[in-house]
């Protein structure tokens, strides 16, 4: 039964969560992309890009406060063959952010495609890791 799991997983599987919009719930975040990548067999090196630039976004996200426990941030992790995408939304608080000079460096180092926009009321995030292939 496990490898019928591990096999739609790796296959378009699917994880979602909703965490309140504060700093605290980052780590839950971090953790269930580190989770997912890890499972799929992405290298240690692989997991902590995904990690790093999960975080970041996700910062980015949540803006310059303390967050807003009222407020929650929704994540949708999709798992491909060979990559996962994850994608995350919360309400826009204020103009839709621009990610710094020093992020965008950063996530374009980490993951293969990353992009961030407002739209309505909503602030949206979504990166792709590639898994390399040897």
């Amino acid at each position: 039964m496990s490898d019928e799991r591990d096999e739609q997983l790796e296959d378009g599987g699917e994880v979602r969560l909703v965490v309140p919009a504060v700093p605290e719930y980052l780590r839950l975040v971090r953790l269930t992309a580190a989770g997912l990548a890890s499972r799929m067999g992405f290298t240690f090196d692989e997991v902590e890009d995904l990690r790093i630039a999960v975080d970041e976004l996700c910062f980015l996200l949540l803006g310059h406060g303390e967050g807003d426990v009222s407020r929650t941030m929704e994540l949708r992790y999709s798992a491909g063959r060979d990559s996962i995408a994850i994608e995350g939304h919360t309400e826009l608080t204020d103009a839709p952010p621009e990610p710094s000079e020093l992020s965008l460096q950063i996530l374009g180092a980490l993951v293969d495609e990353h992009e961030v926009d407002g739209y309505g009321s909503k602030v949206r995030f979504r990166l792709l890791k590639r898994r390399e292939t040897i």
